[in-house]
């Protein structure tokens, strides 16, 4: 388990982590977050807000089996309760490895985030091919103009 917290420091230093209560609402109301990681010993209004604000941003939330000072020194503070992954693969690695210690726990949210990342892996791609096929030149081609038009207008 303490390579988990490796992982959320690693995220943290990466830039693709928000921590505490008004950056991860923040990241939630924008859409970006994957995935809320909620401190075991949280207030019970923290679980409240976690909840509202994973509705409203549409992603998973967990309650993780470290405490707010385990927490808090990985991502560089003294505590804190809550933290906002807004990178799809690192959220999917971080709840493979909570699935990995407590499958019962965690295996239906790693198999859901694991979909989504394929999803994203597949669009990037997608975007890949798309922005390849645009450099080689493969511009959108002009509109088809009858020939009776084209006549009509040359004719002006």
């Amino acid at each position: 388990m303490d390579n988990l917290l490796h992982l959320i420091g690693l995220c943290k230093r990466a830039g693709q982590l928000e921590s505490g209560d008004e950056p991860v609402g923040a990241a939630c109301r924008a859409k970006a977050s994957r995935v809320i990681l909620v401190a075991r010993d949280a207030a019970d209004n923290t679980f409240r807000r976690v909840r509202h604000f994973a509705e409203t941003g549409a992603c998973l939330w967990l309650s993780i089996p470290f405490g707010k000072d385990e927490l808090g020194a990985a991502v560089g503070r003294t505590s804190c309760a809550m933290v906002a992954v807004t990178d799809i693969g690192f959220a999917s690695a971080i709840v493979e490895k909570l699935a990995q210690a407590d499958p019962g726990k965690y295996g239906a949210a790693a198999e859901k985030l694991s979909a989504k990342a394929a999803k994203a892996a597949q669009r990037r791609l997608e975007q890949q091919a798309h922005e390849r096929k645009v450099r080689r030149g493969g511009k959108a081609k002009k509109p088809y103009i009858p020939t009776r038009i084209k006549r009509e207008q040359q004719s002006k």
